[in-house]
């Protein structure tokens, strides 16, 4: 056991799976979470093959797998026309060619994992309301301030709190998060609230000029997830319940009947406005690094921003272990090893986002035309990049 401690900024997926893969290699770790107990918004997640290695090396994967829904297609259909664009098959030849399956898994389900795995640890403390103000570097370690006054000192800090991440001003100077202008209602129900005439096993996205539904069931097929987007001027305003009932139904007044269907069945005491960041360089200074979303924050196109944050903890682990009596060393080496697989994700995912998931009249006909003649070799080889994963520094190939 090393008398050094490394904190962690941020109690989320990312900064509970840097603090297994630190206590793994003899870390001392404390996570330093802001809200009142450790958590997680309860609402569905994506999880796609790349993230199962490391699960596998943070010893809950096989957790995770019984806890998931492994859906049997990613559907793409048309929100006005109502007919397919395309669709990634996810069964077996799918888990034998990438090696690992395509989940669904309810957000809090996943963090209850993570939580539970971390406080079997002697190495990771868990701090509650630890609202984090900013650290300083002294050189041989870094103090960092809490809201409620305290000071708590280790040998580095990782910032894993997210897209307005207070570590990520110190390293790389004040900036605002980049809208997009849409927004996201989230919402579960019982599946027998599902419309009946859509596919209730799989991952299902509707995409219209401007707006799409994702849904997916979750807990072993007892419960819907639902999440509606859409591009809205309203988009930075807080607004009322009818406000937002009257937005999605002019929104999606030509969109497909079992979407209006879901629209009915959305919770719309809160939304959330999307953002995200362009890849940039500099996550690290000194004793102190970036990882996961505050690091290179992306849309939802992939359904990889947990999945980034999963492989960077695991490969930040590594390289901190491999630079044991330096830690600072591997800081760069970490964001030299991340940056161009995390910004193919970032820039993808936007272009995706509006020229693929968004777009209507003419360019959607030219969309739907082109995915008709792709196969599913086609589809799955497009995917190659993503799926089959990232390699971890002192990993056997394929590990």
């Amino acid at each position: 056991m090393r008398d050094e401690t490394i904190l962690i900024v941020g109690g989320g997926i990312g900064g509970l799976c840097a603090a297994l893969a630190l206590g793994q290699s003899g870390w001392s770790i404390r996570v330093l979470e802001q809200a009142p107990q450790f958590g997680a918004i309860g609402y569905g997640i994506q999880l796609g093959p790349n993230v199962f290695p490391m699960l596998s090396r943070l010893g809950v994967a096989e957790a995770v797998r019984a806890a998931s829904v492994l859906p049997g297609n990613v559907w793409m259909f048309d929100a006005l026309t109502g007919g397919p664009v395309t669709r990634v098959r996810t069964d077996m030849a799918f888990r034998e060619r990438f090696g690992a399956p395509y989940i669904v898994i309810h957000r809090v389900d996943l963090h209850n994992i993570l939580v539970e795995a971390c406080r079997k640890s002697p190495l990771i403390h868990l701090d509650e309301d630890a609202s984090v103000t900013g650290y300083e570097d002294r050189g041989d370690h870094v103090v960092v301030s809490t809201r409620d006054g305290r000071t708590i000192e280790g040998a580095a800090v990782i910032g894993a709190d997210g897209l307005r991440s207070r570590i990520r001003t110190q390293i790389m100077g004040e900036s605002e998060p980049v809208p997009t202008g849409y927004v996201a209602h989230r919402t579960i129900v019982p599946i027998e609230k599902a419309p009946k005439n859509i596919p209730l096993d799989d991952v299902v996205l509707w995409a219209g000029p401007g707006f799409h539904i994702v849904h997916y069931p979750l807990r072993n097929g007892t419960i819907f997830n639902i999440v509606a987007v859409f591009e809205t001027e309203t988009y930075a305003r807080k607004g009322d319940v009818e406000a937002y009932r009257a937005e999605l139904q002019r929104t999606y007044a030509k969109a497909q009947p079992a979407m209006r269907e879901m629209i009915s069945l959305l919770d719309l005491e809160r939304r959330w406005p999307i953002a995200d960041r362009p890849p940039q360089r500099g996550w690290s200074k000194g004793r102190a690094v970036l990882m996961g979303d505050a690091a290179h924050a992306t849309l939802q196109s992939l359904a990889q921003g947990a999945g980034m944050a999963m492989e960077d903890a695991v490969i930040l682990g590594a390289l901190i272990d491999r630079h044991r009596n330096d830690v600072p060393a591997a800081f760069p080496a970490f964001e030299k090893a991340r940056i161009v697989r995390t910004a193919r994700v970032q820039l993808e995912s936007r272009a995706m986002w509006e020229r693929f998931y968004h777009t209507g009249g003419v360019e959607a006909e030219v969309r739907n035309a082109i995915e008709a003649e792709r196969s599913h070799e086609d589809v799955w080889q497009c995917l190659d990049w993503l799926y089959r994963g990232a390699n971890v520094p002192g990993a056997p190939a394929g590990a």
